[in-house]
């Protein structure tokens, strides 16, 4: 059977514009991985900007998964790297703080749905997101943010699993060092997902 056309697997009715970790404490000038964040200006969040304003013009509904932390971090995951660096950074990620917030580039509308999580490694597990998309009636998850390196990769593999069709915006997401990134989507997520631009997004979309 042959792939869908980007406009098919892109149609509003069955499509939905999920950003992943796109907050000022992940993204911002005070962020988590300062690195991650200063990759992310180049290109990524701009792209970002863009999709979400003209989903929301398209009638695509936004969902934003944030990664949230309480400050006394009951309920957090402690088993690998990753999280002892974000808890050494001293970055607050407590839901209501300035960096819990979506970044403003994208910012939050009414239709808009936030969806935070205190564990893991990707939005998809045990958060709700999937029951929301199901609900939304999704069949294709446009998916922006970060990072590569890791909770993008594991969103598309989750959302794979669960049966969605992924589509990656590669200049809408970002990853450390930008190689690797390129690599790691040239080399596995083609495989799972439909890599295009923003421009090929909004090209569908502004239609």
């Amino acid at each position: 059977m042959p792939a869908p056309e980007l406009s098919e697997l892109l149609d509003p009715s069955h499509t939905v514009l999920v950003t992943q970790e796109c907050q000022n404490g992940v993204l911002g000038e005070r962020a988590v991985f300062p690195e991650l964040a200063a990759s992310a200006r180049e290109a990524m969040i701009p792209n970002a900007a863009r999709l979400a304003k003209a989903a929301r013009v398209a009638g695509v509904p936004v969902v934003h998964c944030l990664a949230w932390r309480r400050a006394d971090g009951i309920g957090s995951n402690e088993n690998a790297k990753l999280f002892a660096v974000a808890k050494r950074s001293g970055v607050s990620l407590e839901p209501g703080s300035t960096e819990a917030d979506v970044i403003p580039e994208i910012g939050f509308e009414d239709g808009d749905v936030v969806l935070g999580r205190y564990h893991g490694i990707g939005p998809m597990h045990d958060t709700g997101l999937d029951q929301v998309l199901r609900n939304l009636g999704a069949t294709t998850i446009v998916g922006i943010g970060v990072s590569v390196n890791v909770a993008i990769t594991n969103f598309v593999m989750d959302a794979v699993n669960a049966g969605y069709r992924f589509v990656l915006p590669r200049d809408a997401v970002a990853g450390i060092p930008k190689d690797y990134a390129d690599a790691v989507i040239d080399n596995t997520l083609s495989l799972l997902a439909t890599v295009t631009t923003t421009d090929d997004v909004l090209a569908v979309w502004e239609r």
